[in-house]
């Protein structure tokens, strides 16, 4: 039982024990040295620092809304109007390009 728990200890230190083995038994040649210092990891409980600035208030989140709503809609309403211009455009050109073809076409009978 001793031994049992001997080898169970054992194994969840395997890094400082591979680290205390002959060459010969150890880590493979071609394995790199590990560093002398070890990894400084990030502070991950650290809290951030007090803002600067307060945050919004709620009437200023809805204005913020309002505005960002009013400039979407403006946008949305000068890509319909330039699409709109465009394929007016097109049509106009289409319908010039007809009226050349049928003048230039082949004559009807009278």
């Amino acid at each position: 039982m001793v031994l049992g728990l001997a080898v169970a200890l054992c194994g969840c230190s395997a890094g400082a024990i591979v680290d205390k083995l002959p060459g010969d038994m150890g880590e493979p040649a071609d394995t790199p040295a590990r560093p002398v210092t070890p990894y400084v990891y990030p502070a991950v409980h650290d809290m951030p620092a007090p803002r600067a600035t307060p945050p919004m208030t709620e009437e200023q989140q809805v204005q913020m809304e309002k505005d960002l709503t009013a400039t979407r809609d403006s946008q949305e309403t000068a890509i319909k109007a330039t699409e709109a211009a465009e394929a007016a455009e097109a049509a106009a050109a289409a319908k010039k390009n007809d009226a050349a073809s049928a003048k230039d076409g082949a004559k009807t009978n009278p």
